[in-house]
């Protein structure tokens, strides 16, 4: 395992070192909290169906994106009816 250490921008941001990002053949990546780590997975978008993505901006909101919070009112709503 290679290890480094990334110092984050004042907007919260860190970059992946090109060596790494060289290694998969994607620009999207997960990312996943795990207690008090966090996990970032290659994730190739190419091979999510339809039927898998949830939310598309282009697709459901004219471009717009959407709030976490407006998600969560959404999903409650399904779940509730």
């Amino acid at each position: 395992m290679t290890t480094r250490i990334v110092k984050s921008t004042t907007r919260g941001q860190i970059t992946l070192p090109g060596q790494w990002r060289a290694n998969f053949p994607t620009d999207h990546y997960l990312m996943e909290m795990h207690g008090d780590r966090l996990v970032i997975i290659p994730f190739r978008l190419d091979s999510v169906t339809e039927d898998e993505i949830l939310f598309d901006a282009d697709r459901d909101n004219d471009g717009e994106g959407v709030s976490p919070e407006q998600i969560i009112r959404t999903l409650k709503k399904i779940r509730h009816g």
